[in-house]
C-alpha cells in the first residue's frame, strides 16, 4: 500500500521530498512509513536527498524502458600504442627522466580506487584489506603502501594518496589504516573519499527497497572518479598541493606501478589530458576493454560487446590481433581535464547491469532472488577518453611485474595466480643475484618468494642493494623485508 496523503509528514521538507517521490512516479518507497521509528524516517529522508530524480528517470526511460539503439561507426580504427622498448632507447630515457622531474617537484598525485569488498575472494572484508602476501600476509593496501615510501624516498616528494572508497567500507577501511598506523605513511597525506551512489531500478524503472527504510543503491562505477575528484575536495587539496596530474588504479592489482616515471613523462611530453596504459591481449575473446578509434573518437570497447563490433575481433595480414591494445585500468589524469570533464558530467554514458538484487516485498521480508530481479547502473573512467580534445597517449606495458589483477581464489586472475606472478617476477631477481632457487620450484608448489617494495622497487635497486646480504632460502620460500631481513613460511 503507497502513501495518498501528505497529512502523514511533519515538516514541509518531509512533505517536499514526498512530493517529489510523487512527481517521479517513486512514492512507493513510503509504503512502510508509518510502521517506521524516528531514525528510520530520517534515514529514508536523507537517502531521497541525495538522489537525482531526473538522472534515474532518464536512464530507466533510455535503459529499461526501452531499447536504446547501438550506436553504428562508419570507421573503428587500433589507436596509436607507443611499444616496449629497451630502457636505452633515446625516447624512454626522455620519458623516464621527464617523469621522474615531475615526481621531484611533486607534480604527481595518486588515487586509488577501492570500493570493492573481498566477497568473490571468499573473504569478509574491503578488497584492499585482503592478505595477498603468500609468506608475510600483507595486504594489497600494504604493497601499494610500500611502493609509495619508495617513490618519496628515492625522489624527495609527497605523493598524496586519494583513496576512492564506498559507503559499505569506508568506516572499515580507514579503520584497517589506523591499525596499521597507515604502513609508516603520513596519515595527513593519506585523503580518503567517498565514492557516488545511485539506487538501484527494477524492470519497471521503480526504486528497489532492500529494507522498509532503504532504497537498494550501488556505487556508480570507477566513472565516479571525475565527480568524486570536485566534489569530495580532492581538486582543491590537490591544487594546494601543486598537483598536476592524477596516477590512477585500482586496488586488486598488488604489481602496478602506482606512479611510473615512464608514464607520467610520455604524458607530461605529448601535453596529454589523459594517458592510458594497454596490454597486448592474450587472446581475442580476453575479458578486458579495447583500445580503440571510433569514427575518430577515442573508445574502449567493453569486451562484452565484442560481437556488436565484430571488426575488432579481425587479425591483420600477419594472422596477428588487429586490435590487441587491452585496457588495464591505468591512466594518468591531468587535473585540468577533469574539471572540464566535470562541467560535461551529463554527457557522460552510463552502463547497465541485469543482477540479482535484494528486496524487500509487499509485507516487508527480505527475498533474496535466485533470477536477475533489478539493474545496477555505472559510469566507467576510461569513457573519460572520449572529451580529450587531441589523442591520448597509450602506453604499453608488460603483465609479468606490473598486471595480475585478483577478481577470484582460484583460476585466471586470481589470489593463487598472482601469489605465483609473485615468485615468477621477483624469483628473476634472486636468479640474477646468484640464488639457485630452480630446484625449489620444482620439488615444491607451494614455493613463495616476496620482496617489499620499500627494500626495492626494481630490478635494478635490488642487484645492487642485496651485494650487502646472504640470504638462506628454505623449500618453502622467502620474503626479504624492508630493511633487508628475511621472513620465511611458517
Amino acid at each position: 500500500m503507497c502513501i495518498r496523503s501528505k497529512s502523514l509528514f511533519i515538516t514541509e521538507a518531509e512533505k517536499e521530498i514526498y512530493q517529489k517521490t510523487v512527481e517521479f512516479g517513486q512514492e512507493h518507497v513510503f509504503q512502510f512509513w508509518e510502521q517506521l521509528q524516528e531514525k528510520e524516517k530520517q534515514y529514508l529522508l536523507n537517502q531521497l536527498k541525495e538522489i537525482d530524480f531526473q538522472l534515474m528517470k532518464d536512464l530507466a526511460e533510455k535503459w529499461i524502458l526501452s531499447t536504446p539503439e547501438t550506436e553504428v561507426f562508419s570507421q573503428i580504427k587500433p589507436v596509436d600504442v607507443i611499444p616496449l622498448r629497451e630502457d636505452t632507447h633515446p625516447q624512454e630515457r626522455e620519458a623516464y627522466e621527464c617523469g621522474e622531474e615531475m615526481l621531484r617537484k611533486g607534480k604527481v598525485g595518486l588515487f586509488l580506487v577501492a570500493g570493492g569488498q573481498g566477497t568473490r575472494l571468499g573473504f569478509d572484508g574491503p578488497k584492499g584489506t585482503y592478505p595477498v602476501g603468500p609468506i608475510t600476509q600483507k595486504s594489497l593496501f600494504q604493497y601499494h603502501a610500500e611502493k609509495i615510501i619508495n617513490l618519496q624516498n628515492r625522489y624527495h616528494c609527497i605523493l598524496p594518496w586519494y583513496i576512492m572508497v564506498s559507503e559499505g567500507n569506508e568506516k572499515s577501511t580507514i579503520s584497517f589504516f589506523k591499525e596499521n598506523n597507515f604502513f609508516g605513511l603520513n596519515s595527513e597525506n593519506v585523503y580518503f573519499a567517498v565514492q557516488p551512489m545511485v539506487p538501484c531500478l527494477n524492470e519497471q524503472g521503480k526504486f528497489i527497497l532492500d529494507s522498509p527504510y532503504s532504497i537498494a543503491k550501488n556505487p556508480n562505477g570507477h566513472g565516479g572518479t571525475i565527480p568524486t575528484v570536485v566534489e569530495k575536495g580532492i581538486l582543491k587539496d590537490a591544487r594546494n598541493r601543486g598537483i598536476e596530474m592524477l596516477s590512477y588504479f585500482q586496488v586488486d592489482n598488488w604489481a602496478v606501478k602506482v606512479a611510473d616515471p615512464r608514464f607520467i613523462g610520455y604524458h607530461t611530453l605529448n601535453k596529454a589530458e589523459m594517458s592510458s596504459k594497454i596490454i597486448r591481449k592474450n587472446s581475442l575473446r580476453e575479458p578486458v576493454g579495447v583500445h580503440c578509434l571510433c569514427d575518430g573518437v577515442y573508445r574502449v570497447i567493453e569486451y562484452s560487446e565484442l560481437d556488436i563490433y565484430p571488426q575488432l575481433l579481425e587479425m591483420d595480414s600477419t594472422g596477428n590481433m588487429k586490435f590487441f591494445a587491452g585496457n588495464p585500468a591505468m591512466h594518468i589524469i591531468s587535473l585540468d581535464f577533469v574539471e572540464m570533464v566535470y562541467k560535461q558530467l551529463h554527457l557522460f554514458p552510463w552502463h547497465k547491469a541485469f543482477k540479482k538484487i535484494p528486496y524487500i516485498n509487499e509485507h516487508g521480508e527480505l527475498i533474496k532472488p535466485k533470477q536477475p530481479n533489478g539493474f545496477k547502473f555505472e559510469t566507467f573512467i576510461f569513457d573519460a577518453l572520449r572529451f580529450t580534445s587531441h589523442p591520448p597517449v597509450a602506453v604499453e606495458i608488460q603483465r609479468l611485474g606490473e598486471y595480475t589483477p585478483i577478481k577470484q581464489y582460484d583460476g585466471d586472475n586470481s589470489v593463487l595466480s598472482a601469489r605465483k606472478s609473485m615468485t615468477q617476477f621477483w624469483g628473476t631477481w634472486l636468479k640474477k643475484a646468484g640464488y639457485a632457487i630452480e630446484s625449489y620450484l620444482e620439488q615444491n608448489d607451494n614455493f613463495y618468494i616476496e620482496i617489499s617494495p620499500i627494500f626495492s622497487l626494481t630490478e635494478k635497486e635490488f642487484l645492487e642493494k642485496q651485494k650487502d646480504y646472504k640470504w638462506e632460502i628454505t623449500k618453502q620460500g622467502i620474503a626479504i623485508n624492508k630493511d633487508g631481513t628475511i621472513s620465511t613460511l611458517l
